[in-house]
């Protein structure tokens, strides 16, 4: 049994998670999906709350043993240790509050037990007295959520330069087949199959410069802000510093927002990524077609580039070869346009602070 604000809650003892996050859990069973599917995101939690900890043990805004503690604990957190213990759904009423306590609670039990005692044990490390100290979900979690899209980008990033080189292999490749340049499906003018592989290289390379362009708006972070944005139970210097700490530790330049207010209120930036993403979208999509058409028949259609045959394309007609990772692609595109709507109506349904 372990005590909390409102009231006592059985949890099994070999959790790391406590009551908050149990409630959390039980309230929002709406995915099925938990944090722990997305490690980084837990990570991401790990540093925020690291970075917090350190910042406020050298402002001695909580006593640098415990502080000591909690940093330790929050290595298990970023090394994945932990990840089996994020168990709140992705989607949650709250803002968020449950994942947040969700990771205040199991870095709380992992420094309770680095100091010699028993999970549970609050008054020796609180989630929210010590590892939440100066804290919000309003600002820890957006933070934490930037750091892990930039993350998740850099790998994204990289993928699409791959992309780019490819095509640009390719364009080299295939400089002296000729072919028909279509407009209206209809034939145009004569071009070769490298440069239309070129030209796809170049429409791919574009969408990388928009993404990096998009990842320096991510790193303006509203650490310290704490509810509102008056950084109000915060130290003195503690937004400074922790966002410092932050940089350091995971080799990001982030900064404190000039307006902290706005910055804890506005969703903007999520807008404009997703729409980058939809941008990218919309490209693949438009490549992935004319690949299709290209690759087309092979009897009666253009049949003009062959695709690599991944697997058979049909229960019922025998050889038939599907091009199903254009496909699969196109499917992934019209996913992100979607949920770009999504994220477009979240960013403009806050309401005051």
């Amino acid at each position: 049994m372990r005590r909390i604000f409102f009231g006592e809650k059985q949890v099994p003892d070999n959790v790391y998670y406590g009551v908050q996050t149990l409630r959390g859990k039980e309230n929002f069973h709406i995915t099925g999906i938990p944090m722990s599917k997305e490690p980084y995101f837990v990570k991401a939690f790990g540093y925020v709350k690291k970075a917090a900890a350190m910042a406020n043990r050298d402002l001695g805004a909580i006593d640098a043993k415990v502080a000591n503690a909690i940093i330790a604990a929050c290595d298990r957190v970023i090394a994945g240790e932990m990840n089996d213990q994020f168990v709140t759904d992705f989607i949650q009423g709250g803002a968020g509050t449950s994942t947040n306590m969700n990771a205040n609670e199991v870095i709380a039990n992992l420094a309770i037990e680095n100091l010699g005692h028993k999970k549970g044990e609050y008054q020796y490390v609180n989630p929210n007295d010590h590892v939440n100290f100066g804290q919000s979900t309003n600002d820890v979690y957006p933070t934490a959520f930037r750091l892990v899209l930039l993350l998740r980008l850099k790998s994204y990033i990289d993928a699409l330069r791959r992309l780019q080189e490819a095509f640009f292999t390719k364009g080299k490749e295939f400089d002296k087949v000729l072919k028909m340049g279509r407009t209206h499906l209809q034939d145009a003018v004569p071009m070769s199959l490298g440069q239309e592989f070129h030209g796809w290289g170049t429409a791919t390379g574009e969408e990388v410069q928009r993404i990096a362009e998009v990842c320096d708006v991510l790193k303006e972070i509203n650490l310290g802000a704490t509810a509102i944005g008056t950084t109000v139970t915060a130290a003195p210097g503690y937004p400074e510093l922790a966002t410092k700490y932050l940089s350091e530790l995971t080799d990001i330049t982030f900064t404190v927002a000039s307006d902290l207010i706005e910055a804890t209120s506005d969703a903007g930036a999520y807008v404009l990524l997703s729409g980058v993403l939809k941008h990218t979208s919309a490209k693949l999509t438009k490549i992935c077609n004319d690949i299709r058409l290209l690759a087309s028949g092979p009897r009666c259609g253009l049949n003009e580039i062959n695709l690599p045959q991944m697997q058979p394309g049909s229960s019922i007609m025998p050889g038939k070869v599907n091009p199903v990772i254009p496909e699969v692609v196109n499917q992934t595109g019209f996913l992100v346009i979607g949920l770009d709507l999504t994220v477009t109506l979240a960013a403009s349904a806050g309401q005051l602070q």
